[in-house]
């Protein structure tokens, strides 16, 4: 726009700035999300692997569950994450569960919240993951 003395007048800076912040807020918020599922991914691989490796060397079946979802919880809470989205189960390959060779697996899922929005309880993904641990021969 052009004023009669020849200099020019606008408002390009403001519209740069609102479309700026209109634009980069969204990114922003997508890459925190994408980070936070990241960390709750990162999550459930170490609760599962600590809780089957702590499972697997208890004494008796109802011992190793009590210290496998310590152990899940704890590994959560190393990333951030509160019990209460957390679901662990145990199964065994044999039947009296911690015979020597048998296999221990160890299933964890998390349902990881959005970002900032932890008040709303809306999940934005559940990840999960499975870690098998060899009951071993000689304890």
């Amino acid at each position: 726009m052009r004023q009669e003395g020849g200099t020019e007048t606008g408002s390009a800076v403001v519209e740069f700035l609102f479309l700026g912040t209109l634009l980069l807020v969204p990114v922003v918020y997508f890459i925190v999300g994408i980070g936070h599922v990241q960390a709750g991914s990162f999550a459930v691989v170490s609760a599962a692997d600590h809780g089957a490796k702590v499972f697997a060397a208890a004494e008796s079946p109802a011992a190793g569950r009590g210290r496998a979802e310590q152990a899940v919880l704890v590994a959560a809470r190393d990333f951030g994450f509160d019990g209460g989205r957390l679901s662990m189960a145990v199964s065994c390959s044999t039947d009296p569960c911690l015979e020597p060779g048998s296999a221990v697996t160890v299933d964890v899922s998390l349902d990881v919240p959005l970002p900032f929005l932890a008040g709303l309880d809306m999940a934005a993904v559940q990840v999960g993951s499975t870690a098998t641990q060899i009951v071993e021969r000689y304890r």
